[in-house]
Formats: C-alpha cells, structure tokens, sequence
C-alpha cells in the first residue's frame, strides 16, 4: 500500500469503498448525501422500487457513493436492508452513537463515517476500529469546523488559524486509528469558508498519504453554493488534492452530482496532471437567451439533462436560442439543437440535419442521439 509518513503515522494511500477504488491514481469520486430521512418504509413495495430506482439513475449520472444520516438504530436496519437492492456502495454518517455504527457493519454498507469530536471515547473508537478491520470496512473521519476538540477552539479564540486547527484534529484522529493498526481511513476537513477549506486540505495533504474527501460544508442553495464550492474544489483539484467530492447544496441530489460533474471538468482543464479528473460524458453548451430568443433553451435543457448526463460517450451538446447564430456559435457541437418561431432546427458540428416543428422536436432530437451514441 502507498503511504506518506507523517511524524511516526503511516495512512495508506488508497482505499476501496466497495466496489470503488479510493485514492492512489483512481479517479476522483462524486458523492452525494441523500436529503431524507430513511425509514423501513422506504424499503418496501412501491417505494422500494422508485427509491432504487432514483439511486440507479445517480448512479448513470456520475454518482459514485451515497451516503446516507443514520441517527437511530431504526434507520440503520433501513440503510442495511436498502444495501442489498442497489449496486451503488451506500455510506452510513453516524453521529453521537457508536452502537449505531457498530449495528451498521453487520450490513453491506460500504463505509462509516464518524465525528470523533461527538462519537465517544478511546474504548468507543476502538470497538468500532475492531468491527470495521474484522469486515474489511473503511472509515471517514469527518472533522468539521463546528466540532473542533475544546482546547483547539480555545487555540483558535487565541489565534491559531482555523486551518491549522482543522489539520491537527484529523492527525491527532489519524494518530489514534494508526495506534490500533487500522489503515482502511479516509479524511475530510471541512468548514463553510471557502479558505478555511483550502488552506486546511493543503496543509493534510503534505502531512499524510489518506484519501481526501473535499467539500464545502453548508456551501448554500444551488447557485451560491455551486459558486462556492467550484471556487474551492477546483483550485484543490487542480493541485492533484482530493479523492473524493461532495458539493454540498441546499438542493436536489442530482443538482449536486451535476455539479461536482462540472467543477470535476473545470478543474482538469486547469491541471497539469489531469487524468485523474477527466471522464466520459457529455459536455452541455446551452444559450442563456435573450429578447431575441426563439427557442425555450431553458425547458428544453432542463428536460434533457438527466438522459444527457448518463451519457457515456465524450460528446458535446448545444441548445441554442437563436437560429441566425446559433448553428455557427456551435460548430464544435457534435450535436445541437435551435429554433426561430414555429420551427426547430437540428445540426451537426454547424450543419443543419432537420428542420420541423417544434412538436416532434424531442422525438427527432432523441433520433439524431442515438446516432451519436452508436
């Protein structure tokens, strides 16, 4: 296993959480955390068969790992009975309760996730460390700007950077998984500022060889909090930091895969080093519109995200708003998609393929796909 040392403590470089690989030269991952709370109805009948459903299309859409609040034993039996009907690993975030971790791993979840600040003492930690090395499970430390240990908040009242602070709750975690032999751990240190953010993953990547998981923590609701956490996970993605993401929205789950999609895009067009970023799938160019629109940009986009997103191809797709410019601006396109009154227009790479009516303007779009797809 590939490791850095940092003092007398060895992390290992990678980690798999299921069936995906963690670290090391592995892609970057996307995650998401589902935004209700998870009950043993949710597992059943109907509802089963639409909430695996909706995990599957995450899934399609670049999801990698979903996590999932655990705060009562009640919903780890839900979580665990949810494990066995979906192939995405699922995590369970467990705060204040150590028994509810423990209950966890007697399921097939993939990963635990624990506050160390708010889980327990050493012997909690240790029984958890045991259970979790017995059944092969890796284990986030999730250390949070909100629940720094007393004597480092009092550090950072007295002037010790946030930062800092942030980095030296996690070692002192690391420190403790590494005394009872546990290496299956990844880190996340996160704070609502975006610099507090950087500048303390910064400082654990040069101290430690653990999978980062990055994010912004209460980043906002979609557009601040996509423009926020894509000022912060890029610059860090960019520098070969983080192996993991979250963008962490006051919004749907499937906004924040899309989200971490595109910042994970961004941020490989800035780095050097950028084949742990890149993946297949579809890159959007949509028109904002304006008075001289003739064609909805907006409902069209909005419609078509979710089929364009579980793309697996490396294409490039425009919907335009103007016919006179429209096929030009997006010569590049492999396929694209204008209009002007009644009238839709469909081109390839600036060509126009179709012309119809705006009525069979999904069908045909959904036809001239296909063709690119194959």
């Amino acid at each position: 296993m590939n490791g850095r040392v940092s003092g007398e403590i060895t992390i290992g470089g990678f980690a798999h959480v299921g069936s995906v690989g963690v670290g090391g030269d592995f892609p970057v991952v996307i995650q998401t955390m589902w935004k209700d709370r998870l009950s043993l109805a949710d597992t059943e009948g109907k509802a089963a068969e639409e909430l695996a459903g909706r995990i599957e299309g995450l899934a399609r859409m670049g999801c990698g790992l979903l996590r999932f609040a655990v705060p009562d034993l009640g919903a780890a039996e839900a979580l665990g009975r949810l494990a066995s009907m979906v192939t995405m690993p699922l995590v369970a975030d467990i705060h204040f309760d150590y028994k509810i971790a423990l209950r966890c791993m007697d399921f097939p979840i993939a990963k635990i996730r624990v506050n160390p600040g708010n889980i327990g003492g050493r012997e909690r930690i240790r029984l958890v460390l045991e259970k979790a090395a017995a059944k092969g499970i890796p284990i986030r430390v999730g250390v949070n700007a909100g629940s720094l240990p007393p004597d480092l908040r009092r550090q950072v009242e007295e002037g010790m950077g946030r930062a800092e602070a942030l980095a030296l709750a996690a070692e002192r975690e690391l420190a403790v998984f590494a005394e009872f032999g546990f290496d299956k751990v990844l880190v996340s240190m996160k704070a609502s500022g975006i610099a507090d953010t950087v500048k303390a993953n910064r400082i654990l990547a040069k101290r430690t060889g653990a999978p980062l998981h990055i994010g912004v923590t209460e980043a906002g609701p979609l557009v601040a909090g996509v423009a926020r956490s894509a000022v912060a996970l890029a610059a860090l993605l960019a520098e070969g930091i983080g192996d993991t993401l979250r963008v962490s929205l006051s919004d749907t789950v499937e906004n924040e895969v899309i989200a971490g999609r595109e910042i994970l895009a961004a941020a490989a067009e800035m780095a050097a080093e950028a084949g742990r970023l890149r993946r297949p799938g579809v890159t959007i160019v949509s028109c904002p519109r304006c008075g001289r629109h003739g064609f909805d940009t907006h409902g069209f986009t909005a419609r078509w995200m979710p089929v364009l997103y579980a793309l697996d191809r490396d294409i490039t797709v425009a919907v335009m708003g103007c016919a006179v410019n429209g096929p030009e601006e997006a010569k590049h396109a492999d396929l694209g998609v204008t209009g002007a009154g009644d009238k839709v227009l469909i081109f390839r790479r600036g060509k126009v393929v179709r012309t119809l009516n705006t009525a069979e303007a999904d069908g045909a779009f959904m036809e001239e796909l296909e063709n690119c797809r194959n």
